[in-house]
């Protein structure tokens, strides 16, 4: 898992962005090392969220995100009456399962953002009354979100490890290195 994004090939804007992408899914995925799914779907803090339900909304949003940069609808339709499911697994869904959907949508939105002609074209915002009407984005613009949005998250999954068992990225990353930490 990226804990290190290393500098861009000269001129390739495009791997950079999805390489700051992946570091920060690293910092989710690492905030799950060794947890059994009771542990995942535990919420030790005053909030609702829990790291297997973070897994399942940063997968579902980057998955969402890319549907919407293809003019295609995203593959699960959230409104009111299931935005809640979004961060919860529901019957079936495991960690296990999410981390190899979450690993789907990884290489679709690596193969999108390779093939579209340029960073510079848009597409355009969803019809939703927190966007601007007949609002456009580019394609660079949906990179740095998803940054953005898997960053904060990755966050957050660092401290609802950190309050489950203390454990921190680094001491995590040594562990499944099999290295020391300090």
């Amino acid at each position: 898992m990226v804990t290190h994004v290393p500098a861009e090939a000269q001129g390739d804007e495009r791997g950079a962005l999805l390489a700051f992408i992946e570091e920060q899914r690293g910092g989710i995925r690492r905030a799950l090392l060794g947890l059994t799914e009771e542990q995942a779907a535990s919420r030790p803090s005053a909030s609702e969220l829990s790291l297997s339900g973070l897994l399942k909304h940063v997968a579902e949003v980057e998955q969402g995100w890319i549907a919407r940069a293809k003019q295609e609808p995203p593959a699960i339709k959230r409104d009111e009456t299931n935005w809640h499911e979004t961060f919860q697994l529901v019957e079936g869904e495991t960690v296990a399962s999410q981390l190899a959907y979450w690993e789907k949508v990884a290489a679709e939105t690596e193969a999108y953002i390779r093939s579209v002609p340029s960073l510079d074209d848009t597409f355009p915002l969803p019809n939703d009354p927190w966007f601007p009407p007949e609002g456009r984005v580019s394609v660079r613009w949906l990179c740095l979100h998803l940054i953005r949005e898997t960053a904060r998250h990755a966050g957050h999954a660092d401290i609802i490890r950190e309050s489950l068992d203390g454990a921190t990225a680094f001491e995590l990353v040594a562990k499944e290195q099999g290295t020391s930490w300090g």
